[in-house]
């Protein structure tokens, strides 16, 4: 995620207060069959002879994961994946250096379904009047491409690419996640972070917002929010996944976090709603993990480091993980 400062240091600086600095328990050992009946025993004379004291009960095998069908390289800390239903595309937001810079060499690139690159580089800070920093949450509403940089939140035209314009967020320090509703509003968290020389560093900005005919309302602001990160509009209210408290939650009309959980691994960043599951990433556990709200979440993908903002590919009904330290995107069929 970063240059100088490391992605891991990233991680880190939420991952060991917020969750004591634990690592997830390694994989129980592969299941031990019992011993073969002695080879002299009559095949109906009697009982095969009892396993070796020594021999553990077979443990049941693990379900298969969903398959990867494709996996895109070549990026540079990508952030965020959305999928185009009207360009049957995915967009990948790439930060390009540090998160908190204003560096404007950011950029967001154009994939095929197919597992091809289309334009690494489709938009790009400092080409064609474009302004983008570190780019990271993507969302479309309105034939408008919108993309969380930092302290403001940039627009551009959906098919062309063209910049139009920004809606600032005074006082903001890390705008981080972005959803659409199906009302056309725009969801827009603050992590409530900045970068120093010390690392990471909180500036109590953590809100989360919401972009309703080109104005910004606050919907909850506070440190209680847990660095919120990624967000989703469902049928039950707002959700909300934290990377600093490592907690799955819903925002009530007040702004009052409710269905509170926490799934086995910390400093959550990207969440999804199929149906009535959710799909929330994790950056301790190197997984990404599914369960319902105010539930129990279990390990949907396992080894998936740095997983971010995921997308959902609604016509083939495939997962896009965007892994930021590795610098690939990975599509995973959920059919």
């Amino acid at each position: 995620m970063l240059r100088s400062v490391s992605a891991l240091s990233f991680a880190l600086a939420f991952v060991l207060p917020a969750c004591g600095g634990e690592t997830p328990p390694p994989e129980a050992p592969p299941p031990v069959t019992s011993a073969a009946p002695s080879a002299s025993a009559a095949p109906s004379a009697a009982p095969a002879p009892a396993p070796s004291a020594s021999a553990a009960p077979a443990e049941p095998a693990k379900p298969a994961g969903p398959a990867s069908v494709a996996k895109y390289t070549g990026f540079a800390e990508p952030e965020s994946v959305v999928y185009d239903v009207e360009n049957d595309r995915y967009l990948v937001s790439n930060i390009n250096g540090k998160p908190g810079d204003k560096d404007n060499n950011g950029f967001i690139s154009a994939l095929s379904p197919d597992g091809t690159v289309t334009t690494l580089k489709w938009i790009e800070g400092g080409k064609n009047k474009v302004k983008l920093n570190a780019p990271k949450g993507l969302a479309i509403a309105g034939g408008i491409l919108y993309a969380a940089d930092i302290d403001v939140v940039r627009k551009f035209d959906l098919k062309t690419g063209a910049s139009k314009g920004s809606i600032a967020f005074p006082g903001a320090t890390f705008l981080n996640d972005l959803d659409a509703g199906p009302d056309g509003k725009v969801y827009v968290t603050d992590s409530g972070i900045k970068l120093t020389d010390k690392g990471m560093e909180p500036t109590k900005t953590d809100a989360v917002y919401v972009i309703e005919k080109g104005k910004v309302k606050t919907l909850a602001k506070g440190t209680d929010l847990g660095a919120p990160n990624g967000v989703v509009a469902t049928d039950k209210g707002v959700v909300v996944v934290t990377f600093g408290s490592s907690e799955v939650y819903r925002l009530d009309e007040k702004g009052k976090k409710q269905d509170v959980s926490k799934p086995p691994g910390g400093a959550l960043d990207g969440v999804l709603a199929i149906g009535d599951s959710l799909i929330v990433t994790s950056w301790q556990a190197s997984a990404i993990y599914k369960g319902t709200l105010g539930g129990t979440f279990e390990v949907l993908i396992a080894d998936q480091k740095s997983p971010a903002d995921i997308g959902f590919d609604t016509k083939r009904s495939r997962l896009l993980v965007p892994r930021m330290q590795e610098d690939t995107v990975e599509a995973f069929d959920l059919k």
